[in-house]
């Protein structure tokens, strides 16, 4: 496993089931990541300085998720020169509806790349994050290359009917 490249943030613990495939996809791409678990609302100070610190321990992408008034990625976007995806989580109150707008609309100067709410997110941030690394890393690169030829090759494989 490489060092730890990708930051994953996400704000309540509860969030854990819906990131594992994130943690899953990164794993089988061997990037190498680090989990917290950090409330923009309850824990901001903490928020601001993990974002800040980001960059200097080594970290290349910011992954946040979070759900309801889900201003995570937002905050950690206005404190890090990294680039942040944010993974909208589903909620029973709106569906999620509300943590897709807080996620994506951004003020102006402060982009966070946002995916989608439910099982598609959290798994398409890890390989957006893996993208992002692979424009400084051949190797890395090679990977998206290979996994995407695979799964190329699958829906073709799949889309003969006898």
């Amino acid at each position: 496993m490489s060092n730890k490249q990708v930051l994953i943030v996400m704000g309540s613990r509860s969030d854990l089931p819906a990131m594992e495939s994130c943690m899953k996809q990164l794993d089988e791409f061997e990037i190498g990541y680090e989990v917290r678990v950090l409330s923009a609302h309850r824990t901001p100070q903490a928020v601001l300085k993990l974002s800040s610190e980001a960059k200097d321990r080594g970290i290349k992408v910011i992954i946040a998720a979070a759900g309801g008034a889900a201003h995570l990625a937002g905050v950690i976007a206005s404190s890090t020169p990294l680039p942040v995806i944010g993974i909208p989580i589903q909620t029973s109150a709106l569906g999620g509806m509300d943590s897709l707008l807080s996620t994506v609309q951004m003020p102006s100067g402060v982009p966070v790349a946002t995916v989608a709410i439910g099982k598609a997110g959290p798994k398409n941030a890890a390989i957006l994050a893996v993208q992002m690394i692979g424009l400084a890393d051949a190797s890395v690169q090679q990977k998206i290359i290979d996994f995407k030829k695979a799964q190329a090759d699958k829906v073709l494989a799949d889309s003969v009917v006898e």
